[in-house]
């Protein structure tokens, strides 16, 4: 019985089809040499009815095996068998329920016929169980019932990972009304989500000019995904102003580039407001902005009032750097600070400004004037705020008007 075990071992190892119907001989009773042979037929003589013979002889021997049974079912298909493929394919799935590989294979095979409804069903246990799948099975369910009301109901699981795996799908489908859906499963269900998807969604409805919806975003997230200490206030719209935080480089944070002339760095040794502050380093032959950025959201016809503070040494150059705030989407520009240079100890800039009928979201930068020309030196700026001080003051009328 052992020498016979380890022959039928050996033999069933083979490529050919010699040794496979060897190994079935030494072993008849066993079910993965039947359906090692009817996948040989199969797949490479094209044989469907002998294939299929030796399928049935192995789900008889092991009706436990999935894949005996999905064998069966591409056996089926090409016989043109339709009953049979759909019985096939049902005892694959009641063999094993919930693996996802072979969800995924049901799903993929129930699609084929036309049964959408169960193609759908077995596409949500590979979304329950299999980590690196969900993307292209929602994108297969989108395909299949492009309906976001009913794939939430009934295909995607109520769980922040899975909604966040669609929320990124449907952005990059342009897909705004069915993301904004899944944004609001998201808050929810008040599950932790990666910052990573918050930040890609805030600035996607950036790049569509929604700022009022990518702001309440931004709030709705604090307490998804610790973003509480990155929230505006009345007394501070600026986010880490004093960089008592690290710098998330996205959503309504600092925003930064790296530039080959520019260095950025938190500096713990100087300070105005907190115990850090943003060091600039310049050493260039020409440039126009500092790299760091800030998006702010503001209210049309409104007063708002600036103010920082800097520290310098060593800047040389015609001109200096200044804080700048400007429309996002126009460019136009609200309010300019003086220049931050000569000030070997910390000076504050201040300013007020109004905002006409129009803007929605400025920007907040370090502009420097006059633009090409050569700068170096070192630049701190701490305990930088923008608060709103009431509705636009109305210019006087000119005489005559």
């Amino acid at each position: 019985m052992v020498g016979r075990a380890f022959l039928a071992d050996h033999f069933s190892q083979q490529l050919d089809l010699a040794s496979l119907q060897m190994a079935a001989r030494l072993e008849p009773g066993n079910a993965d040499y039947q359906y090692r042979i009817g996948r040989y037929l199969l797949q490479t003589q094209d044989s469907s009815e002998a294939a299929k013979q030796f399928l049935k002889s192995a789900v008889a021997l092991n009706s436990h095996n999935a894949s005996y049974w999905f064998e069966l079912f591409r056996a089926y298909q090409r016989l043109a068998s339709t009953d049979q493929q759909k019985d096939a394919l049902q005892h694959a799935i009641a063999a094993d329920p919930s693996t996802p590989d072979v969800a995924w294979d049901a799903a993929n095979l129930y699609w084929s016929l036309g049964e959408t409804d169960k193609a759908l069903q077995e596409f949500r246990v590979v979304l329950e169980n299999d980590p690196y799948l969900p993307p292209a099975a929602l994108d297969r369910c989108w395909r299949i019932k492009p309906d976001v009301n009913a794939l939430l109901r009934d295909v995607v699981p109520r769980r922040a990972d899975t909604y966040s795996t669609f929320l990124d799908f449907l952005i990059s489908r342009n897909e705004p009304a069915a993301a904004a859906s899944v944004w609001k499963q998201i808050v929810q269900i008040q599950q932790p989500v990666e910052m990573r998807y918050v930040f890609n969604y805030v600035r996607y409805l950036i790049e569509r000019q929604e700022v009022g919806q990518a702001h309440q975003a931004w709030q709705q997230a604090a307490s998804l995904c610790d973003l509480l200490g990155y929230q505006p206030s009345p007394e501070n719209l600026v986010v880490n102003g004093d960089f008592s935080q690290p710098v998330l480089n996205a959503g309504f944070d600092w925003r930064y580039e790296k530039l080959s002339d520019v260095s950025l760095a938190l500096d713990p040794t100087e300070s105005h407001s907190g115990h850090r502050s943003l060091s600039i380093i310049f050493d260039s032959r020409g440039i126009e902005d500092a790299g760091i950025r800030q998006l702010v959201p503001v209210e049309p016809n409104a007063e708002y009032e600036f103010s920082a503070y800097f520290k310098s040494e060593g800047l040389e150059g015609a001109g200096g750097p200044r804080f700048l705030l400007q429309d996002q989407f126009t460019a136009t520009n609200y309010f300019a600070s003086k220049e931050l240079k000569d000030a070997d100890f910390w000076k504050e800039v201040s300013g007020t400004f109004n905002t006409g009928p129009d803007p929605k979201l400025l920007v907040l930068r370090i502009q420097r004037v006059p633009a090409g020309n050569a700068i170096r030196g070192k630049l701190w700026i701490d305990g930088v705020r923008l608060v709103q001080v009431g509705p636009a003051q109305e210019q006087p009328a000119e005489v005559g008007q």
